[in-house]
């Protein structure tokens, strides 16, 4: 999607995406990435929104880095979590800092490895999508992944949500996203394990009144492959 698209969202707050409390899937799945027995690990978010994860993530002890386009989207999760800030500029982005939460406000496409691993001083050693991959039409997708991958040390673990339904049934975003596009445009990078796949119609009053006839939830864990 053009960044317009997301700017004007903001702008009118017509934020269905946003969740008014931590995800339950990142509650229930993450400890399977057995960060416990790293040490000095950051997460990183990208397409992070304001989103509660990030203080769920920050109280397990990590270092939170987010990613996120929309400035308005970074300024309400300071004030709505009452955080107090610093903000400088990093390149074409701007880098807003509080204990244990960076958030670099910007075009993720202009986020480099040599940001990420130069201004931390811990080490990303995991990463969380549950609104990024889904967020991108299919033809933007395979670039997403490829930035992914690139921002991503080796080793590093993470988490992945995704939706899928038949497209065709619904204009996203979220888009639809298969296992089998899972499968074939990010096992280049990651291995890919599933570790649930559920029916979640019921709870999408959304796809309901489209008339959207099936809609699954998958949860992944990846490891970056190198």
């Amino acid at each position: 999607m053009e960044p317009g698209f997301w700017h004007s969202k903001w702008d009118t707050q017509q934020i269905g995406f946003h969740q008014n409390e931590v995800n339950s899937l990142l509650m229930k799945y993450w400890p399977r990435l057995n960060l416990s027995k790293l040490a000095n690990v950051s997460v990183f978010v990208p397409l992070c929104g304001k989103t509660l994860d990030i203080c769920f993530l920050a109280e397990l002890g990590h270092n939170v880095i987010g990613c996120e386009l929309n400035e308005t989207a970074v300024e309400q999760f300071f004030t709505e979590n009452d955080l107090s800030y610093s903000r400088n500029r990093v390149g074409g982005l701007q880098k807003f800092v509080t204990e244990q939460v960076s958030i670099y406000q910007g075009d993720l496409f202009s986020l480099s490895p040599e940001t990420l691993s130069g201004q931390e001083e811990q080490t990303i050693g995991a990463f969380y999508d549950r609104a990024a991959l889904i967020a991108w039409p299919e033809e933007m997708r395979q670039d997403y992944v490829q930035k992914l991958a690139a921002l991503i040390p080796p080793k590093s673990v993470g988490l992945l949500v995704t939706l899928d339904y038949p497209q065709e049934a619904l204009k996203g975003p979220p888009f639809a996203v298969s296992n089998d596009w899972i499968m074939t445009n990010m096992a280049e990078f990651f291995e890919v394990e599933i570790l649930s796949c559920e029916d979640v119609l019921s709870e999408n009053p959304r796809f309901i009144k489209k008339e959207v006839p099936w809609l699954t939830e998958s949860v992944y864990r990846l490891v970056r492959k190198g």
